[in-house]
C-alpha cells in the first residue's frame, strides 16, 4: 500500500511539476548559497581586520615598553628597565599568538573567496543553461499545443468538436421532426389547431382563383391603355365569365383583345 501511494503521489507530482518553476527554484537556492558564502567571507575578513588592529596596538605598546626600558637604564633604574622588558615579553607572546590567528584567518579568507568565485561562475553558467532550457521547453510546449489543436486531440478542441457534433445532431433532429409534422398535417393525420391550415383541394382552388383575378386585372389595364370607355371595360369583365342562358353576346360591341 505504501508503494502504491508513493507511486500515485509521484505521478501526481510529475503531472503538476513545471520544469521552469523547478529551474527557477534551484537557481534561487544557489543564489542563497552564494550569498551565505559571501557573508562568510565578509565575517572572516572582519575578524582578520580586528586581529590586525589588535596586533597594531600590541606592537605599539611593545615599542613603548622598549623605549621605557632604555630610558630606565639610562637613568640607572635597572629595576624599572627589567619590569618594562618583562611586560614587553608578555606582549610579544600575545603578538605571536595573534599573528598565528591572523595567518589562519587570512588563509580561510582566501579559500572562501576562491570558493565564492567558483560558485559565482557555476551560478552564472546555471542561469544561462536555465534560461536556455526554459526557452526550449516553452517552444516545445507551444508546438505541442499547436499540433494538438490542429489534430483535434487537445482537450479544448475536443470539447469544441463535441459541441459542434451535438449542435449538428440536434439541428438534424429538429429538421426531421419539422418535416414529419408538415407531412402529417398535409396528409390530414394531424389536425391544425390554429385553423390556418388548408387542405390540398382548397389550396388548388385558391391558386386558380388568384390566377383568374390576375387575368381580369391584366385585361382591365389593357383596356385603359387602349382608351376604352367604362362601358367597354364592363363588357370585358362580363365576357370573362360564362354567358347567362338565353343571352347572346354582341361581338361587334365588345372589343377583342388578344390574350398575352
Amino acid at each position: 500500500m505504501g508503494m502504491i501511494f508513493r507511486a500515485k503521489a509521484n505521478k501526481a507530482l510529475d503531472r503538476a511539476e513545471d520544469p521552469r518553476e523547478t529551474l527557477d527554484y534551484s537557481y534561487q537556492k544557489q543564489l542563497e548559497l552564494l550569498q551565505k558564502v559571501r557573508r562568510g567571507v565578509a565575517d572572516v575578513a572582519t575578524s582578520r581586520k580586528r586581529l590586525e588592529l589588535q596586533l597594531n596596538q600590541l606592537q605599539s605598546q611593545s615599542s613603548k615598553l622598549e623605549d621605557q626600558g632604555r630610558k630606565a637604564l639610562a637613568l640607572g633604574r635597572e629595576d624599572l628597565a627589567r619590569e618594562a622588558l618583562s611586560r614587553r615579553a608578555a606582549l610579544q607572546q600575545q603578538v605571536t599568538d595573534l599573528e598565528t590567528q591572523h595567518a589562519t584567518l587570512q588563509g580561510e579568507e582566501e579559500k572562501l573567496t576562491l570558493a565564492a568565485q567558483r560558485l559565482q561562475a557555476k551560478v552564472d553558467a546555471f542561469r544561462t543553461k536555465k534560461e536556455t532550457i526554459k526557452a526550449t521547453y516553452t517552444a516545445a510546449q507551444a508546438q505541442t499545443r499547436i499540433g494538438e489543436a490542429f489534430s483535434g486531440i487537445s482537450e479544448e478542441m475536443g470539447d469544441v468538436g463535441l459541441a459542434i457534433q451535438r449542435a449538428e445532431d440536434k439541428t438534424a433532429q429538429l429538421q426531421a421532426r419539422a418535416g414529419a409534422i408538415d407531412e402529417l398535417l398535409a396528409s390530414g393525420a394531424l389536425d391544425d389547431q390554429s385553423g390556418m391550415h388548408k387542405d390540398d383541394i382548397q389550396a388548388e382552388l385558391d391558386r386558380l382563383s388568384g390566377g383568374t383575378d390576375v387575368e381580369l386585372e391584366l385585361q382591365r389595364m389593357k383596356a385603359e391603355l387602349a382608351g376604352g370607355t367604362s362601358g367597354d371595360r364592363q363588357a370585358l369583365e362580363g365576357g370573362q365569365g360564362q354567358a347567362q342562358p338565353g343571352t347572346q353576346q354582341q361581338p361587334q360591341d365588345t372589343p377583342r383583345f388578344d390574350k398575352q
